[in-house]
């Protein structure tokens, strides 16, 4: 039976308003599965934001937080050059690998190896005992400082005691004890070393070099400082230069925070 034309029109109108309901709906209804298909998308709004890290520590910054001759005081006073036990008896070799790097790292200076990274390094002499204090400040990151503090907090069981053969100051006992530090930072690590060798002669005392070697790490940046001396190493110098230090490093840190 056919429909009157009127009728037919209508018929056709009411059809094509469903089709698009119907089209309107699926595509509301796939919009969230597409979404929940993609666990990582986030509405802008609410997508995490990485906080924005702090500027490297400039060459300028470093030198900055060095000490200086005024904070130690007397006897303390500006180097005169490399001291000199330091190729005569830290310039070693032993056949424990581990203890062998101590060794580098000691007549080197380079706790952390020769990578690259600001660095600020002064060095201060004891004019009364023959002493001589290193300081350095370095930016080598949280996760390399850290390794190198691990490393050093096992010296004392793994190397306490070993024999090393100098070229010019003949055989050395040497011995590895932690360092008790100041609460500086936010992790240190401290060695004291004895490095002793035979006498002369019969009359003479044992020679003994004394070192204190003290890493922390603040941020980003570490701090080291090498004390050493044919005798009694100053502690109260090795303290000194790691509390002053580490403050002066915080300030300089804050103030490039305050500016950036």
């Amino acid at each position: 039976m056919s429909l009157p034309p009127a009728r037919l029109r209508a018929v056709r109108g009411l059809a094509l308003t469903a089709t698009v309901l119907l089209t309107v709906s699926g595509c509301l209804t796939r919009e969230p599965e597409r979404a929940a298909a993609e666990p990582g998308a986030v509405p802008p709004s609410t997508e995490h934001r990485t906080p924005e890290r702090t500027p490297a520590l400039t060459a300028a910054q470093a030198q900055d937080a060095l000490i200086t001759v005024a904070d130690l005081g007397v006897p303390w006073g500006p180097t005169e050059g490399v001291a000199t036990w330091r190729d005569g008896l830290l310039k070693a070799a032993t056949d424990m690998p581990e203890c062998q790097q101590l060794l580098d790292a000691l007549y080197t200076e380079e706790l952390f190896g020769d990578v690259p990274g600001t660095r600020a390094v002064t060095a201060l002499d004891d004019g009364d005992q023959g002493g001589q204090l290193r300081y350095q400040v370095a930016t080598r990151g949280q996760a390399a400082v850290n390794r190198t503090l691990a490393w050093l907090n096992g010296l004392p069981q793994t190397c306490g005691r070993f024999t090393a053969e100098t070229q010019s100051a003949g055989p050395q006992d040497v011995e590895v004890a932690e360092l008790e530090l100041p609460q500086v930072g936010d992790a240190r690590q401290g060695l004291r070393i004895t490095l002793t060798g035979e006498p002369a002669t019969e009359d003479d005392a044992y020679p003994v070099l004394t070192l204190e070697v003290a890493a922390v790490r603040a941020g980003e940046e570490a701090i080291v400082v090498t004390n050493g001396t044919l005798g009694e190493v100053s502690k109260d110098a090795t303290d000194q230069a790691l509390e002053l230090g580490t403050q002066r490093l915080t300030q300089i840190r804050e103030q490039g925070r305050a500016r950036a």
